[in-house]
């Protein structure tokens, strides 16, 4: 009788651990929290960092220059599958999240981490690999910019703060 409790009990435990790890898991799998909007780190548990310098991800955009209120084409490309994306636009001059996305692609959505849109992240856990987005300038002058993304290949490996080249504001004094 004793032997039967201990393995019920036993059994009990395990189910508990195994459905808080899922549901911590799966709280994830539909987007980065706000916490993740200063310093682009996934919050998952035991998460490994990888160097931002990597040979299989860029972010890029076919201009080298915006003017205030321009629509400015963002490409992310990768050779190896991921599961989750944090992609925001920051000032050069000071590191501020900045502008806004006005076209994200499916399996994506918009956050809110200083302003509305300004910041998009996965909506689903299903694998991606080449993305497009349009983000549109702030309509007064900000500066340069560079945008940045952090990608989650799988909950373990994560590379953080990958960035593009800057993207110079046109006519600026």
């Amino acid at each position: 009788m004793e032997d039967g409790r201990r393995a019920h009990v036993a059994i009990i435990g395990w189910a508990c651990t195994t459905l808080c790890l899922v549901s911590y898991a799966a709280a994830f799998s539909h987007g980065a929290s706000l916490s993740a909007c200063t310093d682009m780190m996934p919050q998952h548990l035991r998460a490994e960092l990888h160097s931002p310098s990597n040979n299989y991800i860029t972010v890029h955009t076919n201009m080298s220059f915006y003017s205030p209120g321009d629509k400015v084409p963002v490409i992310v490309r990768s050779t190896r599958d991921f599961m989750g994306f944090l992609l925001q636009a920051r000032k050069v001059s000071n590191d501020e999240i900045t502008g806004t996305f006005i076209f994200i692609p499916p399996g994506s959505k918009l956050m809110t981490c200083s302003e509305g849109g300004d910041t998009v992240t996965h909506s689903d856990k299903s694998l991606k690999r080449n993305l497009s987005f349009v983000w549109k300038a702030p309509d007064q002058p900000i500066g340069d910019i560079k945008f940045f993304i952090s990608i989650v290949q799988s909950y373990f490996v994560y590379w953080a703060k990958i960035e593009s080249a800057i993207v110079a504001q046109r006519g600026k004094n």
